[in-house]
């Protein structure tokens, strides 16, 4: 079994490589030189036809115009890391089948959330000034305790909340957190973690 993930300095391929390393799954990392306009080769359309990073092969899963399964989306490549090859939903070790089931969907709410409504509140300068202060509070209060925001262990959607938010004293650090000390605790935690340091951090 391979999975191959294809990524490029400064994308989203940091937060599914940041949960490959995090849960010891092995993998093949593909760096695409951007600038070289690598991502936009018929190599590498044939695996996203939007010529978008980061994207994902996982030759344990036939696709069903055959050849290896092929995903792009940060969101989705997390969801299927997170079901096929992180366990996290697996009926035997989180309850049965229904508990198993809402796990799931509780995971993919927060990835949701985080790559569209999280990322339009921090990256969009128009939404961040409406949307930002509100997600904050509710964030900083849904953080607090410091648990996983679904089951009891690290998983896919801290994974991704974790990295949007850690992105913050990267790319706006003008933005005063102090309002908000549990997601400043959220981050410097993440930015902590050895595999966090490895897939995203320090820029």
């Amino acid at each position: 079994m391979t999975l191959t993930l294809y990524g490029g300095a400064r994308t989203r391929a940091s937060m599914p490589r940041w949960y490959l390393e995090e849960k010891g799954i092995p993998y093949r990392l593909v760096e695409l030189d951007l600038q070289a306009g690598e991502h936009r080769e018929a190599a590498f359309t044939a695996i996203n036809p939007f010529a978008k990073l980061p994207a994902l092969e996982d030759d344990s899963l036939e696709a069903p115009g055959g050849g290896p399964l092929r995903l792009f989306e940060s969101g989705a490549i997390l969801l299927h890391l997170a079901e096929r090859h992180g366990g996290e939903f697996n009926p035997e070790l989180v309850g049965g089948p229904d508990a198993a089931a809402a796990r799931r969907a509780l995971v993919a709410q927060w990835l949701l959330f985080a790559n569209a409504t999280l990322a339009v509140a921090l990256f969009v300068p128009s939404n961040r000034e409406r949307e930002f202060p509100r997600l904050m509070d509710v964030l900083n209060a849904q953080l607090a305790g410091g648990g996983p925001l679904v089951g009891e262990a690290w998983g896919a959607a801290d994974c991704a909340v974790q990295a949007y938010l850690a992105y913050l004293p990267i790319f706006l650090p003008q933005i005063d957190l102090s309002p908000w000390p549990q997601v400043q605790a959220t981050i410097a935690a993440a930015q902590a973690r050895p595999a966090y340091r490895l897939a995203i951090g320090p820029r």
